[in-house]
C-alpha cells in the first residue's frame, strides 16, 4: 500500500474515531442519573393496580384504598436508606390516618421472613405487601430504593420521591394530597445521597 493511501486510511479512521468519541461524550453529558429515572414515567398517570400478599397475612390491594390520598413506599430490609426513613413514615401514617390518608408499603427483593422482621422492628402498622414476583416494581418503574409515590384521591400519581424521604417533605406532600392541590416546587424530588440503586 502506498504511503498516500495509508495516510488516507489513517485519516479516515481518525475521523470515524473522533465522531464516535463525540457521540459518547454527548450521551454521557445528557445522561440523567439513575436516581432521577426511578419511577419517572408514573407521575401524572393513573397508579397501576396491584394485589400482593400482605406481610403478616391477608392481601394488600391498591383498589381497596382508591378514593383516598395514598402514599406508596417501596422498600427492602437490606436497604440502609429505607431504614433511615421508616420511622418517619410510621409517625406520619399514625398522624394522618385519621384524616383519610392511606399508606401502603411494598417490600421487594426480600424473603417474607426478612420482610416481616423489618415490619416488626420498626413497628410498622400500615399495610405492607411483598412483591414476590417483581411485577409491582416493574409496573411502577422502580430501579432503586427507597422510592415513594403520592397518589391523589382520583387515583393519579401526583408526585414521587426517590431516596430517603425527609419527614418535613413527607408531611408537606401529604398535606397537599389532603388539600387536593398540586405540590409546589419539584414533584419528582430526590435524595441521591440516600438512595440504593439495583446492581
Amino acid at each position: 500500500m502506498s504511503s498516500r493511501r495509508r495516510l488516507i486510511v489513517v485519516a479516515s479512521l481518525g475521523v470515524v474515531l473522533t465522531g464516535l468519541f463525540a457521540l459518547l461524550a454527548i450521551g454521557l453529558i445528557n445522561r440523567s442519573p439513575v436516581t432521577g429515572r426511578s419511577g419517572l414515567t408514573r407521575v401524572g398517570k393513573p397508579a397501576p393496580e396491584f394485589s400482593m400478599p400482605r406481610l403478616g397475612g391477608g392481601t394488600v390491594e391498591l383498589s381497596a384504598h382508591l378514593g383516598s390520598p395514598i402514599v406508596i413506599n417501596f422498600w427492602a430490609s437490606w436497604c440502609p436508606p429505607c431504614r433511615q426513613e421508616s420511622p418517619a413514615l410510621e409517625r406520619t401514617w399514625r398522624e394522618y390516618s385519621s384524616r383519610g390518608v392511606q399508606f401502603v408499603g411494598v417490600n421487594i427483593q426480600d424473603s417474607p421472613h426478612d420482610g416481616q422482621a423489618y415490619v416488626d422492628e420498626f413497628d410498622l402498622t400500615f399495610p405492607n405487601g411483598i412483591d414476590g414476583d417483581g411485577r409491582v416494581s416493574v409496573d411502577y418503574g422502580v430501579i432503586g430504593l427507597p422510592i415513594t409515590f403520592f397518589v391523589g384521591a382520583g387515583g393519579v400519581v401526583e408526585g414521587r420521591w426517590v431516596g430517603a424521604l425527609p419527614e418535613g417533605k413527607l408531611v408537606e406532600w401529604v398535606e397537599g394530597l389532603i388539600a387536593g392541590t398540586p405540590q409546589s416546587g419539584d414533584l419528582e424530588g430526590e435524595n441521591p445521597e440516600a438512595y440504593f440503586k439495583f446492581e
